[in-house]
């Protein structure tokens, strides 16, 4: 007997497709597929989403699982639980593991968990070089064969040009995008927060943005040189987005990101030394938080990615210089961009839900974020107006180190799908 699904009444917004209205969506053995015969209708698991939103499973292209060698932090299996909380049924996992993605027999021990344990689809990235040091380039032959989607040293940032563009030209000879933690370590020893007035008046060290644009430039460089795909990760400075516009308009092969803290947050949440609030790149001023959400109007910033990056909360709670950089943020990225972008009225519902879904997808090539004939039946139904509060002791992350804790936000993840199979019923999982 087929696997039928039937959802009615909601608002289908497809983005890919340019579609958004109220409708129907069906699904059989798994597979998106136009109408359903009466016979299959009668057969059919129907949902009711009267109120909600029907979207594509979003799409997060940089979250860290810390699976193999700090699952005490994360896990392919708490990992891929706190995505399908977030409604997301795809997402790229980076390779700063332990050991780091350098070689097929660690991504082949990865594929092998994922098939185990994931809730969701996971995909994986090799690392640029060996032991991601910055020195000796990575098989990246080697790695696309194992299944990799794309290839960075996210965490760190290859320091040596030269390096770098040997690194590109070989991704772009196995067809893979490269993406960079922009980061020009030189100007960041023992930075911990953004250099400017918060940074003076805290007494802490400053990281001034220019590590973050040099990069940047550097790669729009490579990339123009190359023809290979550059994509920026994380971006949180002003003059990035500058420099990715004015790119992009010449038609360099490059894209960036945003995440949901950059676009929200300012280094003056961290007026109380509260090590939640430091990340990598550091929180910055207003004026770079407005030029992030205008790149995400206007293109220039192609998605919004979470940079999900556990820590135990022993790890957090040291003194500030001590701490480790990263937040999490899968089980709350939805209601958060919507509570920035849509519900401030900067961006529309179904410009929001392309941010995270296909243009994400796009970037590393991935059969993911659509609801066209013949995809697979991955959906995320949710409440764009529903209020709640984040407690992160109740998420399904293995880790609390959330910026959102306590606070209010707009939309609400209700169901997600995997395959056509409820993965998430909008308070329990059912894997």
């Amino acid at each position: 007997m087929a696997d039928i699904l039937w959802i009615q009444n909601g608002r289908v917004i497809d983005p890919a497709n340019q579609r958004d209205a109220v409708g129907e969506v069906f699904a059989v053995d798994g597979k998106i597929v136009g109408s359903l015969s009466d016979a299959q209708k009668a057969e059919a698991t129907v949902v009711d989403a009267k109120g909600l939103v029907v979207a594509p499973g979003l799409v997060d292209i940089h979250v860290h699982f810390r699976d193999p060698g700090q699952t005490h932090k994360e896990d392919i299996r708490s990992g891929t639980e706190a995505a399908a909380a977030g409604g997301f049924t795809s997402v790229v996992c980076m390779p700063n593991t332990s050991p780091v993605c350098d070689n097929a027999g660690t991504i082949q021990r990865i594929v092998d968990k994922i098939e185990r344990e994931a809730v969701v689809r996971v995909y994986t990235t090799g690392c640029l070089t060996i032991g991601m040091n910055g020195e000796q380039l990575a098989p990246t032959g080697q790695l696309k064969n194992a299944g990799v989607v794309a290839v960075t040293d996210d965490g760190k940032c290859v320091q040596s040009n030269e390096l770098m563009r040997r690194a590109v030209e070989y991704a772009k000879m196995f067809d893979l995008p490269i993406m960079d933690h922009c980061q020009d370590a030189s100007l960041t020893k023992g930075a911990v927060m953004n250099e400017g007035e918060w940074s003076l008046k805290l007494g802490l060290r400053g990281w001034p943005k220019a590590a973050e644009d040099i990069i940047v430039a550097r790669n729009v460089i490579l990339a123009e040189l190359t023809g290979a795909h550059i994509h920026m990760q994380h971006v949180s400075s002003a003059n990035s987005v500058d420099i990715l516009r004015r790119a992009i308009a010449r038609g360099a092969p490059v894209s960036g990101e945003a995440s949901p803290h950059h676009i929200e947050f300012t280094e003056a949440e961290l007026h109380d030394y509260d090590t939640v609030y430091k990340m990598n790149p550091p929180l910055r001023t207003e004026a770079d938080r407005e030029a992030l959400i205008q790149g995400l109007i206007d293109g220039t910033l192609a998605c919004i990615a979470t940079d999900h990056a556990p820590h135990s909360p022993t790890e957090k709670d040291q003194e500030f210089d001590a701490a480790p950089f990263g937040i999490i943020g899968l089980e709350n990225s939805l209601a958060s961009s919507l509570t920035t972008l849509y519900h401030s009225k900067r961006l529309g519902l179904s410009e929001v839900v392309a941010l995270m879904t296909h243009k994400g997808a796009d970037i590393c090539k991935l059969d993911a974020g659509t609801l066209s004939v013949g995809a697979s039946a991955d959906i995320c139904l949710f409440d764009p107006d529903e209020e709640w509060t984040v407690d992160a002791d109740k998420f399904f992350s293995k880790s609390r180190n959330c910026p959102w804790h306590g606070k209010t936000l707009k939309g609400k993840v209700k169901a997600t799908y995997v395959g056509g199979r409820q993965v998430y019923d909008g308070s329990t999982l059912s894997t």
